[in-house]
């Protein structure tokens, strides 16, 4: 797998802005104080007019895109997704959200692939924050060309949106000429019939691997990449329940609130079956390469797979 181009999706996010910004006279970006890190600051040196770096102050920086978008602007503000989420909360739920304003929320750095930073910068919570204000998006894109293809459809959608973006560089697993993306619908990357893996984000690349060695012990493994969390594609759910009988989601998020337990939602209203949740169990992160703590969480192709076959054992 080392010949395979690996590129972070906060670099797509960046490169996204820059190209858009020719096309949206009314496309402005805030950033607070990490235009670095989160990529904006390739946005900003094309169009410094329409970007404004508000410091560390995320809750203001919030509130100050609501003010813009009701003046007909399309805002996206950046941080990283502890304190775009967990600093800004109050300020995303009741002057974006409540409102239904066109502010979308594009939060690099989540999930324990920030590694050496530790705890207090791997957000585990925020698709569980996001998802609980009413009409807001989420999207959590699996590589390069599904942020992109996220940022044009965050655009394209009128109201908040919830991006997520990841630190480390990440395998491009959807440049493929029949390649579309779809707010809203998941795509189906392995047919199967045993079980159904369904994945976001980084987690995507790690359930197409685990499908491999699944595939070599005779396992037939349906691998579903589920991008939008909210609103989740529930019609394709409840044909995986119904084709395979049993779902493993995979997440590098709390099992709690986020894309597993959306999938439970969908699975014991519609057509209730055994489903596993594979990704953090309640617990913080801890500091660490990104490749050791997607092993010692059992994210990465081999933990996915061990996971997977002790839920079909039992």
């Amino acid at each position: 797998m080392s010949d395979v181009k690996k590129i972070a999706t906060r670099q797509a996010y960046g490169e996204a802005l820059a190209e858009l910004g020719e096309k949206y006279e009314n496309l402005v970006v805030m950033d607070a104080d990490l235009a670095a890190s989160t990529k904006t600051s390739i946005f900003a040196k094309k169009f410094p007019d329409r970007f404004f770096d508000c410091g560390i102050a995320e809750g203001n920086m919030a509130s100050m895109a609501a003010g813009l978008a009701t003046t007909g602007k399309i805002v996206f503000i950046s941080s990283f997704a502890m304190f775009a989420t967990g600093r800004a909360y109050e300020q995303i739920r009741n002057s974006i959200g409540y409102p239904h304003l066109n502010v979308k929320i594009a939060a690099s750095h989540g999930g324990i692939s920030v590694g050496e930073d530790g705890a207090t910068h791997q957000c585990l919570e925020d698709v569980s924050l996001m998802r609980n204000i009413p009409g807001m998006v989420v999207m959590v894109p699996s590589d390069y060309v599904e942020a992109k293809a996220a940022v044009q459809a965050a655009i394209d959608h009128n109201g908040p949106v919830y991006l997520r973006l990841g630190r480390s560089n990440v395998p491009v697993i959807n440049d493929r000429e029949d390649y579309k993306f779809e707010m809203g619908k998941g795509v189906v990357l392995k047919e199967g019939t045993d079980v159904t893996v369904i994945a976001t984000g980084i987690c995507v690349d790690s359930a197409l691997r685990a499908e491999e060695l699944l595939a070599a012990d005779g396992i037939n493994a349906q691998i579903v990449n589920m991008h939008t969390i909210k609103p989740l594609d529930e019609d394709l759910v409840v044909e995986c329940a119904k084709k395979t009988g049993k779902i493993v989601t995979v997440e590098e998020h709390s099992v709690i609130g986020g894309l597993g337990s959306a999938v439970c939602d969908c699975i014991c209203k519609k057509y209730p079956i055994p489903v596993m949740k594979v990704g953090v169990q309640d617990v913080f992160g801890t500091s660490a390469p990104c490749d050791e703590l997607m092993r010692r969480f059992r994210l990465d192709g081999q933990g996915v797979y061990e996971q997977v076959k002790e839920f079909l054992g039992k």
